[in-house]
């Protein structure tokens, strides 16, 4: 990489800080805080080589009911800035974590409530892996689209029913609510909230230096059935899983799986479903919606291509899956989540030096 020019050099513009705070609490999840940091800081650096910044663009507080340590769940104690109650600083954007501590968390009436007060003071309100429960049990996911880690989504959908939960979604943005999926998603998250204020090249610059996807594809139903697969006692189903993936426009009927599985139709579907706890049908149908899902918020292409290309043979078949799937049609979806890059306001062409 290239070594940046000095900042004497290139004098710094009057370009808006956005102070960040992180909400956490006892049995926190430790990587659903530093993950995000690590992309929020390398996000400064950057924009501090540019000459955008004299001091930093994303001024990080790490909130908890007490200033001081709070141990996480992975027993490493992190200093937390000061208590939530006495933050008096103007946030722009306030970040709730998850892990094993959030379901107290979400019954913490004092947080809640400040959470709730604080709803309206910040441009941004987001959460993290399971911290979603925490905002929830706030009553600021009413009536929103959310998600969470896979492995909650069945809970949070039935303990808060007036949200909808998207099982599948890396992360989900409602107006300004951000909701993430499990740990390691809130980097995904935290990267999309570096595109949004500063433009698409400064998020691939930071991108390719954590080594992550600017927009990892796929949603989280990959890692929850690669993990299934991955637990499963039978190769051949953990194999063919994979190859389903890559291979959703041909015939993946039960027939034509049970041969390229070397079984049995009645044995394979048999085995299909103890392995991954999905029929045959079903997991081809969310392979094939979530490709259908990833053309139309990231890319122009006509309806047909994207039924023809994850699958479904045709656009009136994927408005078919799309309408009992999700409850609207694939022309509203792309309506109303497909991904518009803002302009990058204060961004320079050319390669980065590392964010020292």
């Amino acid at each position: 990489m290239t070594t940046p020019l000095p900042l004497a050099s290139r004098p710094a513009t009057q370009a808006p800080r956005r102070p960040i705070a992180f909400v956490i609490f006892p049995d926190f999840q430790l990587l659903d805080l530093t993950g995000p940091l690590a992309v929020f800081d390398s996000a400064a650096r950057f924009l501090a080589q540019r000459g955008t910044h004299s001091d930093a663009a994303y001024p990080v507080l790490v909130l908890a009911r007490s200033a001081g340590l709070v141990r996480s769940s992975a027993g490493l104690e992190v200093a937390a800035t000061r208590d939530y109650l006495g933050c008096e600083e103007e946030l722009d954007t306030l970040i709730v974590v998850g892990g094993q501590g959030s379901r107290r968390a979400a019954e913490d009436a004092e947080l809640l409530l400040w959470l709730r007060t604080m709803a309206g003071r910040v441009r941004r309100l987001g959460s993290i892996c399971t911290g979603a429960f925490v905002l929830a049990g706030a009553g600021l996911l009413d009536g929103r689209r959310a998600t969470t880690h896979w492995a909650s989504c069945r809970t949070l959908a039935g303990r808060y029913p007036s949200l909808s939960v998207d099982a599948d979604a890396i992360y989900v943005r409602d107006g300004n609510v951000f909701t993430s999926a499990g740990v390691t998603a809130g980097m995904d998250l935290a990267l999309a909230l570096v595109e949004e204020d500063w433009g698409r090249e400064l998020a691939l610059t930071v991108a390719r230096w954590l080594v992550m996807f600017v927009k990892r594809p796929g949603g989280q139903s990959q890692f929850s059935a690669q993990l299934a697969a991955q637990r499963a006692e039978a190769p051949a189903i953990s194999t063919l899983q994979e190859w389903i993936l890559s291979h959703l426009e041909e015939d993946l009927s039960v027939p034509a799986l049970a041969v390229r599985a070397a079984m049995s139709e009645r044995n394979f579907a048999r085995v299909f479903l103890r392995e991954t706890g999905l029929t045959p049908g079903a997991f081809v149908e969310t392979a094939r919606l979530e490709a259908a899902r990833r053309q139309l918020e990231d890319s122009a292409h006509p309806i047909e291509r994207v039924a023809r290309d994850a699958g479904f043979g045709n656009a009136e078949r994927l408005r078919r899956t799309f309408l009992r799937r999700l409850g609207v049609s694939p022309l509203d979806y792309r309506r109303r989540f497909r991904f518009a890059p803002r302009p990058a306001a204060a961004t320079t062409s050319g390669r980065e030096g590392a964010p020292a």
